[in-house]
């Protein structure tokens, strides 16, 4: 029996909730993954696991001995790593994760020109908008939009994006531009919806916050549609500040409302603490972290400058020093 094999065997039947999931996870066939967990349970002389008809549920002794067994294997991976070069010079595979359209649009190009500077290092870029957790998943990093939770995680912050209320020339020529919040009732909207209506747009009111109920002509459930419905002319739409972007740069989008914008969404990008940072990492990080900044300052310019100002200018992020998610969540 391989321990090392019947250890990844079992956890992966522990996160997955059954033999019958570690058995896709793995590609391994399902008599094999129940046979590697029952051979580990006779070396150990102990039940690790009760196998019921909907889930799989530890014992006391498999609690313990998976938390030792993740330890190990890690400590293994480790070890693996360091003895391959991956300390000596960038290189092996590095798993990266970003929100879906974010990701497409602004980090995956910096992925592109990162892969031509590193040859020798590989890269998987999962886009999804789900948090993933970086720990269980072994995400080496992940771009989070949005204020961070409490964690040991390390962030380091590389700009911002904001809500953008926009329309086309031609629309705010016909119906004129709303001056107040209030005024959009008497605009036709475009709702950023699915099957679950969300008609509530936030605006700031001095310092508190205010909330506009929309009436939309126009609703649909991807970012893409609402921009579109807006350039064409449908109404007034409210999108993430990269994703009107390049509709106000070729001047068929203006932004409005903008002196009562909320507050912009820190970008951060987040990995695990590391005693011994991996080179690949490290220059990972660097690479993307000063280019994604670059775009970020740039949307914001040329939203900022396509004839209006926002209610305050974007905050200063040439300090990238890394903090945990904690500190980084109350900056």
């Amino acid at each position: 029996m391989d321990r090392f094999e019947a250890m990844r065997t079992l956890i992966a039947a522990v996160d997955g909730g059954s033999l019958s999931a570690a058995a896709r996870s793995l590609n391994l066939p399902l008599p094999t993954v129940s046979r590697r967990v029952s051979d580990l349970e006779s070396f150990l002389g102990s039940q690790l696991v009760v196998r019921t008809s909907r889930k799989l549920l530890l014992t006391e002794a498999g609690t313990a001995y998976v938390a030792s067994a993740r330890r190990v294997l890690e400590e293994l991976s480790e070890a693996e790593r360091a003895a391959s070069g991956e300390y000596r010079a960038p290189r092996g595979e590095l798993l990266v994760t970003a929100p879906i359209a974010f990701g497409a649009l602004n980090v995956a190009p910096i992925v592109h020109d990162f892969l031509a500077a590193y040859p020798d290092v590989t890269v998987r870029l999962v886009l999804s908008d789900s948090t993933i957790d970086l720990i269980e998943t072994h995400v080496d990093v992940a771009v989070r939009i949005g204020r961070l939770p409490d964690s040991s995680l390390v962030a380091r912050r590389v700009g911002e994006i904001r809500w953008v209320v926009c329309a086309s020339p031609d629309y705010l020529e016909r119906r004129g531009k709303p001056e107040t919040p209030d005024a959009l009732s008497q605009h036709d909207c475009i709702a950023f919806e699915g099957l679950q209506r969300y008609r509530e747009w936030p605006f700031m009111d001095g310092n508190a916050q205010q909330q506009v109920t929309i009436n939309p002509r126009f609703s649909v459930n991807t970012a893409d549609g609402v921009v579109g419905g807006a350039v064409a002319g449908v109404g007034i739409a409210r999108v993430l500040s990269y994703q009107a972007v390049a509709s106000i740069r070729a001047g068929s989008l203006l932004p409005i409302l903008v002196d009562r914008a909320p507050p912009p969404m820190p970008v951060h990008l987040v990995h695990a603490p590391h005693q011994q940072q991996p080179l690949k990492l490290r220059a990972f990080l660097d690479f993307v972290a000063s280019r994604l900044q670059q775009r970020l300052q740039a949307i914001s310019h040329d939203i900022a400058g396509s004839g209006q100002s926002f209610r305050r200018a974007p905050q200063p992020v040439a300090n990238s020093a890394l903090v945990t998610t904690s500190e980084a969540r109350s900056a």
